[in-house]
C-alpha cells in the first residue's frame, strides 16, 4: 500500500478494497483498509472517493462503520450514475483513492437516555455508525433505530427478539447487526415487505413516541439522515414533540473540502440566516436551523 498523505485533519489514502458485496436494488457493501481515516472517523463523517482512475471527479460516501484498531471502514452505496457504476466494478485487492474523514459529526457525548435514530435509504449508514458508537461508549443509553427503504434492504431481514411498546403488532422486521448488538430496530416501507411497517419512518416513530409518558419523552432526542423530504418530516415531528434533533444532509458535492461552495444550504443562525457548506460546516446540523418548523 502506498504511504498516505495528510492535510490538517484530512488524509489522502490509497485504500485497499478488502470486501465488495452486491445486494438487490443495485446496492453494494464495501470494506476498505484506510487506517488514517478509520482512526479519525466519527458518526456523521464521510469520505470523498475516486470511483475509477479515469474519473477525476470524486463521489462523497457516508462511513457506516470504522475500526480504529484494524484500520478499516465500511461503506454502503447505491449505483445511480456512471461514477458509481464504475465503482461497483472494482474488485478485492485494488487500491481506491480517497480523502477523509470529512465533515462535522453528530454530537457524540452527553446522549439523552433514549436516542431515536432514523435513517432512510442511503441515509442508513450514518445511523449504524452512531448506534455502534453509543453501544461502545455510552452505558445505560438505550437507542432505538428506525430505517426506511423503498427497495430491498441491503441485509437479510431478521424478526426482532427485542420487544418495544408502541410498535404495531406484526412489525418485527429488524437489522441483524443491530439485533446482535442488543439495539432494537424496526423497518418501514411502502412495498409491503414482510414484517415491515407499511408507512413512513415518521409514522412509526410517532407510534412509539405516543406510547411514552411525559417524563420519558423528555429523555428522547432524534438523529436522522436520508432524503430531504424525509428530513423535513423528521424535523417537523421533532418540533411537534418538543425534541432536540440533528440531521445529516445529503448534497451533491464537487470538492467536498470547502473550496468550491457548491454544496451550500441556507441555515438559520442566532445572528441571522447564513449560507453554510454541507461538506465542512456540516453535514450535520440542528434540524430546525435548516428545516424551520411550519
Amino acid at each position: 500500500m502506498k504511504h498516505p498523505e495528510s492535510r490538517n485533519t484530512l488524509h489522502l489514502e490509497q485504500a485497499e478494497l478488502l470486501e465488495h458485496v452486491t445486494f438487490d436494488g443495485n446496492q453494494y457493501y464495501m470494506r476498505l483498509h484506510a487506517p488514517l481515516t478509520a482512526s479519525l472517523a466519527q458518526p456523521g463523517s464521510f469520505i470523498h472517493m475516486q470511483c475509477d482512475s479515469e474519473l477525476p471527479m470524486r463521489r462523497p460516501m457516508s462511513i457506516m462503520r470504522a475500526d480504529k484498531n484494524a484500520g478499516w471502514i465500511d461503506l454502503l452505496y447505491k449505483t445511480h450514475g456512471y461514477g458509481t457504476d464504475r465503482l461497483a466494478k472494482r474488485v478485492v485487492g485494488e487500491l481506491i483513492d480517497l480523502i477523509g474523514p470529512i465533515g462535522v459529526p453528530f454530537k457524540i457525548d452527553q446522549y439523552k437516555k433514549y436516542p431515536l435514530l432514523i435513517g432512510g435509504g442511503i441515509g442508513i449508514p450514518p445511523m449504524i455508525f452512531l448506534a455502534e458508537h453509543i453501544k461502545n461508549t455510552a452505558k445505560d443509553i438505550k437507542p432505538f433505530v428506525i430505517m426506511g427503504s423503498e427497495i430491498p434492504f441491503p441485509f437479510s431481514v431478521k424478526p426482532s427478539q427485542i420487544m418495544l411498546d408502541g410498535i404495531p403488532e406484526g412489525v418485527i422486521a429488524s437489522m441483524p447487526l443491530l439485533e446482535d448488538w442488543g439495539i432494537p430496530s424496526r423497518l418501514t416501507s411502502l412495498q409491503a415487505y414482510t414484517g415491515c411497517y407499511d408507512g413512513y419512518v415518521t409514522d412509526l416513530a410517532s407510534h412509539w413516541l405516543d406510547s411514552l409518558d411525559v417524563e420519558t419523552i423528555k429523555k428522547v432526542e432524534i438523529f436522522s439522515c436520508g432524503p430531504t423530504p424525509m428530513l423535513k418530516a423528521v424535523s417537523q415531528m421533532a418540533h411537534d414533540y418538543g425534541l432536540a434533533c440533528q440531521v445529516s444532509l445529503e448534497e451533491y458535492m464537487v470538492c467536498a473540502v470547502g473550496g468550491c461552495a457548491g454544496c451550500t444550504v441556507l441555515v438559520e443562525m442566532e445572528q441571522g440566516p447564513s449560507m453554510k457548506r454541507v461538506c465542512v460546516d456540516g453535514p450535520v446540523f440542528e434540524a430546525a436551523s435548516v428545516f424551520p418548523p411550519a
